[in-house]
Formats: structure tokens, C-alpha cells, sequence
């Protein structure tokens, strides 16, 4: 009993501890700034107000909202395009150097994205690809080593017999690809989706590199954008992060059964 107790305790601390920042986030955006001065930031401001959120809202803080979400779905379609291709082809097919090709692939994650901005960076100023959509887009769009390497793992958990079966039929590679495995690879899939559509959601160094103007500014650029040379407006940045972080909340609790029922079969698998 003592045991369990002490298991629990030490479960409740954690998820205190995880949920702290998010409520900070929400008691910050209800303040105004007189409230933030005396108020701790820990207790509520009494009366809260929604003057911040509603500054928020009405400049061009939607624009921010649609660009973002603009480029969440666009990176999250062509992820799941080109890494479904691609991980099938280093699962199923057969050609010279794959192995090899596959681990180089994903050997590049263990080096760290901050090395590879300036060069990318490079490479889009050469290709006058600076502050455009496709600029943005071009550096993640066709697929990461994560994703890939996830997919490639699902494929190959799954019986190679109905590929056979399915080749005797007189069913080619796409065919089977897209009629025979996709259909088997829900669970992978839909990880993929959460990642992709949470990562680029959150992406900020890259947008902040590759962007200047409005048109292409993401949620993320704006917020840090809050902040001037002579002081940080608190109450508006809190503001802004709550109204970021309420469509990934979503996410979450809409799918939260499939995250966790994914990770657990492709974990599995």
C-alpha cells in the first residue's frame, strides 16, 4: 500500500511539474499589466481580462495563424507522400547499395539541425529562394530520417507473403504499395501525422532564418517578435503562446487513444 501511494505521489508531482508551464501560459494571458506587476505568477489576476487575447486577434496575428497552418498542412501532406515512397522502396525493393544508402540516410540525424541552417540557408540565397513559401518549405517537405526510418520499419514487420501473393496476381510495385500495405499502415501513418503536424507547428529557427516579411511569417516568428529592445510585453506573448498552443491541445485530446495506440504498435512491430 505504502508503495502505491509513493507511486502515485511521485506520478502526480510529474504531471504537476508538466502542467505548471501550461498554466502559467493561461493565468499570464488573463492579466493585465498592472496585474503582472503585482501579482505572482503563480495566482490568478482578479478580474481576469480577455483584452489581451482580443489585441491579439484582431491584428494580424490570424494571418500568422493561417501561414502557419498553411505550411503544417503542406509539410505534412508531402511528408507522408515522399516518405511513404521512400520507405517503401528501402523496405521492399531491391538494389544495389540500399543498406548502405538507408543508414547513411539516417546516420544524419545524430548531427544536429543547427549545424545544417547556415548552408541551407546558403543554398536558398543562391537559388533567391529567401523569405518564399518555397524557401520554407523545400528544406523538410520531401521527408526526415525519422519518418522514413518509421515507416520503413512497419514495412517491413508486415508478411512478405501478401506481397507475393498480390505479385502473382500480376500486381505491380505501386499497385501494391498503394491497394495491398497502405491500408496495413494506419498506425504508422497516423504517428507520422502527429509528428509532422506538431514539429512544423512548433518550427521556429528555420521560418526565423529563411523569413522577414509578413507574408510568410509563422506564429512562432511573431511571437518572439513581441519582444522589443526595451522591454517585453509579457501579457501579450502569453497571449499569443495560448492562442499557438490551443490547436495542438486539441490534437491532442482528439487523438490522444491513436498516439498512444501507435506508438505502441509500431513500437511493437
Amino acid at each position: 500500500m505504502t508503495k502505491r501511494i509513493l507511486v502515485y505521489a511521485a506520478l502526480a508531482a510529474g504531471a504537476f511539474l508538466s502542467v505548471f508551464p501550461y498554466l502559467l501560459v493561461v493565468l499570464t494571458a488573463v492579466k493585465t499589466q498592472a496585474q503582472l506587476s503585482s501579482t505572482p505568477p503563480w495566482l490568478p489576476g482578479w478580474p481576469p481580462t480577455t483584452d489581451n487575447l482580443a489585441k491579439m486577434l484582431g491584428g494580424d496575428f490570424p494571418r500568422y495563424l493561417l501561414n502557419t497552418a498553411v505550411m503544417t498542412a503542406l509539410l505534412t501532406a508531402g511528408q507522408l507522400v515522399f516518405t511513404t515512397f521512400a520507405a517503401y522502396a528501402f523496405a521492399r525493393l531491391r538494389f544495389t547499395g540500399r543498406d548502405v544508402l538507408f543508414w547513411l540516410y539516417v546516420a544524419t540525424m545524430m548531427v544536429p539541425s543547427a549545424v545544417t541552417m547556415i548552408p541551407l540557408f546558403l543554398i536558398m540565397r543562391e537559388l533567391d529562394l529567401v523569405n518564399t513559401w518555397y524557401g520554407l518549405l523545400a528544406p523538410y517537405i520531401l521527408g526526415t530520417p525519422y519518418g522514413i526510418f518509421l515507416m520503413r520499419q512497419f514495412f517491413k514487420s508486415l508478411p512478405a507473403g501478401l506481397e507475393e501473393a498480390a505479385r502473382i496476381d500480376g500486381a505491380g510495385p505501386m499497385t501494391i504499395l498503394l491497394r495491398v500495405l497502405l491500408p496495413l499502415c494506419r498506425p504508422a501513418l497516423g504517428t507520422l501525422v502527429i509528428i509532422t503536424v506538431i514539429s512544423s507547428w512548433n518550427s521556429f529557427l528555420w521560418p526565423l532564418i529563411i523569413t522577414s516579411g509578413d507574408d510568410t511569417r509563422v506564429i512562432t516568428v511573431a511571437i518572439a517578435t513581441l519582444k522589443d529592445g526595451i522591454g517585453v510585453d509579457y501579457h501579450l506573448m502569453m497571449a499569443g503562446s495560448l492562442i499557438a498552443l490551443a490547436p495542438m491541445v486539441a490534437v491532442f485530446i482528439f487523438f490522444q487513444k491513436h498516439i498512444v495506440r501507435s506508438v505502441v504498435l509500431t513500437g511493437l512491430k
